[in-house]
């Protein structure tokens, strides 16, 4: 199977959304300011993960972590191993509610169960044939997705 590049991937669950919900009426003010929130923390979360993972001067090319050089773990990273990920899912919830339809959230969904079967696993076997007892350890300690101990290192 030819990987398909996750922004890409998130770009075509969002015109699924479309696609499912195409009399969505207009947005009212609590949920464009809903929708506003969820999506600046989800874009702040993957573009502090960019970041971080250029300041570490390793690859964000998520086709190939085989090219990864440094195992990031501080700023979003803290939180869960996968913050663009969730950054891009947390953008396609955010339209879900700009939209106000639950069947909206199935194209979310779906793109969660893809990254999640499809391109984390491999990236994941990946890392650790990199960094073997380091990568085991951080993921012991911070979750795939966001999670309990997620909101127990924010109050730290």
């Amino acid at each position: 199977m030819v990987p398909i590049p996750p922004p890409l991937l998130a770009a075509a669950a969002g015109l699924a959304q479309r696609l499912v919900t195409p009399h969505a009426g207009p947005t009212s003010k609590p949920r464009a300011l809903t929708a506003g929130v969820v999506t600046l923390a989800s874009m702040s979360m993957a573009g502090g993960a960019t970041s971080r993972f250029r300041r570490g001067g390793t690859t964000v090319d998520p086709i190939h972590p085989d090219r990864a050089s440094t195992l990031v773990t501080t700023g979003p990273n803290a939180l869960t191993r996968n913050p663009m990920y969730v950054g891009l899912a947390g953008v396609l919830v955010a339209n879900a509610v700009r939209r106000g339809s639950w069947l909206a959230l199935l194209p979310a969904a779906g793109f969660v169960v893809w990254i999640d079967r499809l391109q984390i696993a491999p990236e994941e076997a990946a890392l650790r044939g990199i960094f073997g007892e380091e990568y085991e350890d951080y993921c012991a300690a911070v979750p795939r997705w966001l999670d309990r101990r997620s909101l127990e290192a924010l109050r730290r």
